[in-house]
C-alpha cells in the first residue's frame, strides 16, 4: 500500500513488538495515524527493527519505554493520544510460579495503563485485546446455543485445569471492566480466538510455533488445543480499529471466523498441502470435548466480514517460508 499523508490522529499501542501489535500498528500506519508504541527497550534495534520497516513508520511511528509493573510508566505514552490499544499481556509457556509470572502482571499491567489513560481528559476510547478463552472455558455447553460476549469462562474451572492464560484474561479483563466503570473510560474489548496468519516479527510467538509444528508433522503441539475458533491475524488488527473509529460500538467483541476440531484443521491442511507431514492423528484427542461454537453477529452487525480457515494458513505458510523457516 502507498505512504498515506496526513493523519487521523494518534493512537498508543502497548506491547508494539508483539505479534498482534505489530500487525495493527502496520493497519493503523497505512490508515493514516500517528501511533506510540510502547516497549520493554526501545533500543533493541534487532527485536524492533519489523517496526521500522513498515510504511509510514518513519513519519508517524514513535517506540517508547513502559513496564506494565510500573504504575504511572505509560503515563507519557498516553497522554497525548486519542485512543489507546492495549495489547500488552505476558505469555508464558511454562510457569513455576503462575500468580506471579502470569496473572499478576496480566491484572496489574492492565490497570496501570488504564491508570494512566485516566490521566488523560482527551482520551476517546480504551480498545483491550481479551481472549476468547476468556468465553469458551466453561461447564455445561450447549451445543446448539453458540456462545457469544454474554459468556464468561469460569474461574474455577481454569483454576481446576491450570489454564493460566484463560484465567488471566478473565481476570484482567473483568479488573478493566470495573475500573473502566468508576472512572468513565469509554472501554471496548476484542476478543480473538486462536490467531493465524503472517508474522511481521522473525522471532515467533507462541502460536505461529505450534503451527509451525503442525506443518512439520510435530504431534504433540496441537493436541492440547482440541476444538477452538480460529482468526486470521488481519482480521484481528482490522477489529480493533473497527471499534475503535466506530461510535455505536461498545461493550465486548468476539472475533473468530471458524470453530474446528484439531483433526479438522488437520484434515483440511493435509488434503491442501498433500506434501507435507500434518498428523492425522493427536495425542490426547477427546472425543466428548463440547461442540461449541461462537456467535459473532454482534461484529458482524458492524459490516465486519472474515477471512476462511484456507486464506490464514496459506497466508501463514508463504510468510514462514519467506522467512526462511522450513515447511
Amino acid at each position: 500500500m502507498d505512504e498515506v499523508s496526513g493523519s487521523k490522529g494518534r493512537v498508543c499501542v502497548t506491547g508494539a513488538s508483539g505479534y498482534v501489535a505489530s500487525w495493527l500498528i502496520k493497519r493503523l500506519l497505512q490508515s493514516g495515524y500517528h501511533v506510540i508504541g510502547t516497549v520493554r527497550d526501545p533500543g533493541d534495534h534487532k527485536k524492533l527493527a519489523h517496526l521500522w520497516e513498515l510504511v509510514g513508520a518513519k513519519d508517524r511511528l514513535q517506540l517508547v519505554k513502559a513496564n506494565l509493573m510500573e504504575e504511572g510508566s505509560f503515563d507519557d505514552a498516553v497522554m497525548e493520544c486519542e485512543g489507546v490499544f492495549h495489547t500488552a499481556s505476558p505469555v508464558v509457556v511454562v510457569a513455576k510460579y503462575p500468580k506471579a509470572e502470569i496473572l499478576d502482571p496480566a491484572v496489574t499491567g492492565t490497570l496501570n495503563v488504564l491508570r494512566s489513560c485516566k490521566k488523560n481528559p482527551a482520551l476517546r476510547r480504551v480498545v483491550l485485546t481479551s481472549s476468547s478463552s476468556a468465553i469458551r472455558v466453561r461447564e455445561n455447553v450447549n451445543p446448539r446455543l453458540p456462545l457469544d460476549e454474554t459468556s464468561w469462562s469460569s474461574v474455577e474451572l481454569c483454576q481446576m485445569f491450570q489454564m493460566w492464560y484463560a484465567l488471566a484474561k478473565v481476570l484482567a479483563e473483568k479488573a478493566a471492566w470495573e475500573f473502566a466503570k468508576e472512572n468513565k473510560i469509554d472501554l471496548v474489548t476484542v476478543l480473538p480466538s486462536f490467531i493465524v496468519g503472517p508474522s511481521l516479527p522473525h522471532d515467533l510467538c507462541l502460536t505461529v510455533r505450534d503451527v509451525l509444528g503442525l506443518l512439520r508433522g510435530e504431534k504433540e503441539r496441537f493436541s492440547a488445543y482440541g476444538r477452538m475458533g480460529y482468526v486470521h491475524i488481519d482480521d484481528v488488527a482490522s477489529c480493533h480499529i473497527l471499534v475503535y473509529e466506530n461510535d455505536n460500538a461498545q461493550g465486548r467483541y468476539l472475533c473468530s471466523s471458524n470453530v474446528l476440531d484439531n483433526h479438522e484443521v488437520a484434515a483440511q491442511l493435509a488434503n491442501r498441502y498433500p506434501s507435507l507431514p500434518i498428523p492425522n492423528r493427536f495425542h490426547n484427542y477427546c472425543a466428548e470435548i463440547p461442540r461449541y461454537q461462537f456467535d459473532t453477529s454482534k461484529l458482524r452487525d458492524l459490516g465486519f466480514k472474515f477471512k476462511g480457515i484456507e486464506e490464514m494458513f496459506d497466508d501463514c505458510i508463504t510468510s514462514l517460508r519467506t522467512q526462511g523457516y522450513q515447511i
